[in-house]
């Protein structure tokens, strides 16, 4: 178990590292290891590093800190640091490392190339996403384990990194390339019959396990048990492995409160299978203890994140202190690879396996992060046996018929006849119970709110991590960095209140974005965020007046504490801003300024459909205009500007841009342009004017 971070191409970047590692190391005894241009360093006292590192500052710093030993680097020209957990070590070498589906590991690795004149940092996850690693690229680049290591650092609004791709920072140009990574597919679905299909998959699970049992002989693990088919069947396979372990079942008991489900039936499939079981029993006000401490472990107030967060965190600290346990086996995957969801319920037969797919790439920013916090805060190294490769690959291309019945009734088909096969027939049965339901924890964070005077659970989680209590509003132009900002803002947990629009009637205001400004109506509607719009005549400084008083009405109608802006290098912009929000007592959140405008555009163009709206510079010309803008348009604005000095994020008026869809999460609705028609001025100055436009359904 480890934490890695690292800062380049900043001048405080051994300080900031130290800053870093003093949140990550979160209080327990570790090892630090730091590597500069100017040298290695390790020890296990941070201050007494600190002072080593102050006489030797560099530009570049990469650390790590570790409750296990590591191997050294000390040295050696290029630095790697890793958290990393490799379950096949003894069947790989160099060449299947490359290869994602054959390496059954936990990962997540900066490697720190030096050769020559060139010098480059590498940084990649695990293809599934279970150990994550975040980045901010502003004022040099910066990566660590976790956002707060990050923030610590002074960068707050970090960027998790996508498992799927490989990132690449050259430190010489101050350039970032997100590479691509295969991920896995639903064809060729395989034809074997049923039987064959069951056979194999019992294997790939069993040898899966077998691999994530501690090797260490005496190492005693435990297993989150719900008495669930999922759970069940990991707490057989590892008894019929001979292995030595515990499962650890935690519930709510409460007078007056439906004795938890998982407990019942935890308590007799774990006697049915004769396996060693430990009960966490809790009241609820005990339980409050846990929320103060889960909240901020997990830097979100989300209600059903929370409850999933706190049984989790519950039964590791359970497990550690009962038997000193470092290891946990648990199931998640197995609903999204078997359809355990109500959504897959909702789909056509023809698109089940699809479906499963997508929610498997969503599974490391809804699941895997938390749970991963959730670990680390307890010293537990959390496995997961169905997000193997092997088993992932295979069962991704599971017909959907051996999945979902044809009523829709029955889901996990599959697993439930393999479970009858090993005799469990009631386990087969049982119904899914999602965690925070079956352990009595949802219901007991209803009864804390209502306990404290809270109507809403939400409102009564938000009290535990007070810095992203704010309400906001956010000053919305149609376009890619507002857009940006606002979906970085809600991914961060922040109440969006509503979208705020000045609508200048001066094309050549200083301070507001005019293009297709008409089309916020319906984007807000897709936002599913209520609008409110102001008209200005668009005069310098004037304006102001105007911005003032849709700040006020946003503040009267719903009560807005803050304002997010899209601003990334304008000083005229923020600065103006800024004021009237301090006038209006508002505070101003610019999660985009001094990001490095390269790299916002392609983070851009890969979570939103982008188009041009218009454009006004030498090299662009209409055929830019109205259709989506792709990373292959990002290389070509990079050219143009090492060619003629482009600014590649458009702040130079080049272009303006419009969003028509995004992550689901944000946009409930896309936009489509039924009808437009481009404005030529010259050969480098156009525009689109859209003539109609609607919403769609996704």
């Amino acid at each position: 178990m480890c934490e890695i971070i690292g800062v380049f191409n900043n001048e405080k970047s051994t300080e900031l590292v130290i800053a870093g590692l003093n949140v990550l190391k979160k209080g327990r005894e570790t090892d630090f290891r730091i590597s500069t241009d100017n040298g290695d360093w390790h020890s296990k006292d941070l201050q007494e590093l600190k002072q080593v590192v102050e006489g030797n500052r560099s530009r570049n710093c990469i650390a790590c800190c570790s409750c296990e030993p590591r191997a050294s680097s000390e040295g050696s020209k290029d630095k790697l640091v890793a958290d990393a957990e490799i379950y096949n070590k003894g069947e790989l070498n160099e060449k299947a490392f490359l290869s994602e589906k054959r390496v059954d590991a936990a990962y997540a690795f900066a490697h720190w190339i030096r050769e020559g004149d060139s010098a480059e940092l590498c940084i990649a996850r695990d293809i599934i996403g279970l150990k994550p690693v975040c980045f901010a690229h502003a004022d040099g680049f910066a990566f660590a384990s976790e956002k707060k290591g990050l923030e610590a650092m002074g960068f707050p609004h970090a960027i998790v990194l996508d498992p799927r791709v490989l990132l690449k920072y050259d430190l010489r140009e101050d350039r970032l390339n997100f590479e691509k990574r295969d991920f896995f597919d639903i064809e060729p679905e395989l034809k074997e019959d049923k039987e064959k299909l069951k056979e194999d998959l019992l294997h790939l699970l069993r040898e899966s396990i077998s691999r994530r049992i501690p090797s260490r002989s005496g190492d005693k693990f435990g297993v989150l048990f719900s008495g669930g088919l999922d759970s069940t069947l990991i707490a057989y396979l590892c008894k019929d492995l001979g292995a030595d372990f515990v499962c650890y079942t935690v519930a709510v008991e409460e007078p007056g409160m439906k004795e938890a489900e998982d407990l019942r039936f935890a308590e007799r499939f774990a006697a049915d299978l004769g396996v060693e079981w430990k009960l966490k029993k809790m009241r609820v006000k005990e339980l409050e203890k846990y929320v103060k401490e889960v909240v901020p472990v997990i830097e979100d107030t989300d209600v059903m994140m929370t409850s999933v967060a706190l049984p989790l965190y519950v039964a590791c600290e359970f497990a550690k202190e009962d038997c000193g346990i470092k290891t946990i086996l648990y199931g998640l995957g197995a609903e999204e690879l078997f359809t355990g969801y109500e959504r897959h319920r909702r789909v056509k037969k023809e698109e089940l396996n699809k479906e499963c797919l997508a929610g498997l790439l969503r599974t490391h920013e809804r699941d895997l992060y938390r749970d991963e916090l959730v670990a680390k805060a307890q010293a537990i190294s959390l496995r997961a046996p169905f997000l193997a490769p092997d088993f992932v690959d295979y069962a991704l291309r599971i017909p959907a018929l051996y999945k979902l019945s044809l009523d829709k009734t029955e889901n996990k088909l599959i697993l439930r006849d393999i479970a009858r096969d090993l005799g469990l027939e009631e386990v087969a049965g049982r119904k899914k119970r999602a965690v925070q339901y079956g352990s009595n924890f949802l219901k007991a964070i209803e009864k804390l709110a209502k306990k404290n005077g809270f109507k809403y659970k939400r409102d009564y989680l938000k009290t535990f991590l007070p810095a992203r209590n704010a309400k906001l509003g956010c000053l919305f132009s149609s376009g890619k960095d507002s857009t940006y900002a606002l979906w970085l803002m809600q991914k961060e947990g922040y109440p969006i209140e509503c979208l705020i629009t000045l609508k200048s009637l001066n094309p050549e205001s200083y301070m507001f974005h005019t293009p297709a400004i008409e089309l916020v109506e319906l984007q807000a509607e897709a936002i599913s965020l209520p609008l409110i719009m102001k008209e200005t005549q668009g005069e310098k400084e004037k304006e102001l007046g105007d911005l003032r008083a849709a700040f006020r009405e946003s503040k009267t109608k719903y009560g807005i504490e803050g304002v997010i802006t899209g601003a990334l290098r304008s000083n005229y912009q923020k600065e103006r801003i800024e004021r009237i929000a301090a006038e209006e007592n508002l505070k101003v959140f610019s999660p985009l300024w001094h990001v490095n405008q390269e790299t916002e555009m392609r983070l851009v163009v890969n979570k939103f459909e982008l188009i041009f709206t218009g454009i006004s510079a030498y090299g662009l010309d209409k055929s830019w205009l109205g259709r989506r803008i792709t990373e292959e348009d990002v290389d070509r604005l990079v050219a143009l500007d090492k060619k003629i000095g482009m600014n590649i994020a458009g702040e130079g008026g080049e272009f303006e841009s419009l969003v028509l869809d995004g992550p689901a999460q944000m946009f409930k609705k896309r936009l489509v342009i039924e009808e437009s028609e481009i404005v030529e001025e010259d050969e480098n100055t156009a525009r689109l004017v859209v003539k109609d436009a609607r919403l769609v359904g996704k």
